[in-house]
């Protein structure tokens, strides 16, 4: 199995690793001539800055690509500012990225830094999970299509729709591999 990995910033070399572990291979996506360069059976979208994410897909010429790629069918998997990227709606923000799952986000939901934090709890498909949220969104709501898959303090932290995941948290800061095995799985099916 081959995983697309969006290499323009942000988390995108812990991901690679996890999926290693996996046994899966990855390759890099960092310009528009990757998307095409071979074959690939999902993308990674990793957490950072989404605002200079967003940016980036757009100034590469990517955002087009990667959204009907994943209308598509391409499985996708967006941590953190990956999941802000996908929602069709974002709170507290008019800029809207790819826009291809029925949530809808809010930016820097636990506030600055300092509000960053680490639990565990329950996804569905998956059981127990460490999270770890690094100034995370959470989402307001699911609708159409999607559906939530966990909730911390009563916040939606974790959402599917179809071929589309997202979680708010950084599955790839823990050693635990599950949420990953979680999207391959998809993938699989």
């Amino acid at each position: 199995m081959r995983i697309a990995v969006l290499c323009l910033q942000g988390a995108f070399i812990e991901h690679i690793r996890m999926l290693g572990k996996l046994g899966a291979e990855t390759f890099e996506i960092r310009q528009r001539r990757d998307l095409f360069s071979r074959s690939y059976d999902g993308l990674i979208i990793p957490g950072g800055e989404s605002t200079v994410m967003g940016k980036l897909l757009g100034d590469l010429g990517m955002t087009d690509d990667v959204r009907n790629m994943i209308k598509s069918g391409t499985p996708v998997f967006g941590t953190c500012a990956g999941l802000i990227l996908l929602a069709k709606e974002i709170e507290n923000d008019s800029r809207i990225c790819l826009g291809t799952m029925d949530i809808t986000a809010r930016r820097n939901a636990y506030g600055r830094q300092l509000g960053s934090f680490a639990c565990t709890a329950e996804m569905k498909g998956v059981g127990t999970v460490p999270m770890t949220f690094i100034r995370a969104p959470y989402i307001e709501r699911v609708y159409g299509g999607a559906e939530a898959l966990a909730t911390v303090d009563g916040h939606i932290v974790a959402a599917r729709q179809d071929n589309q995941l997202a979680t708010a948290f950084h599955p790839e800061l823990t050693d635990d591999t599950r949420v990953h095995e979680y999207f391959l799985g998809m993938i699989g099916k």
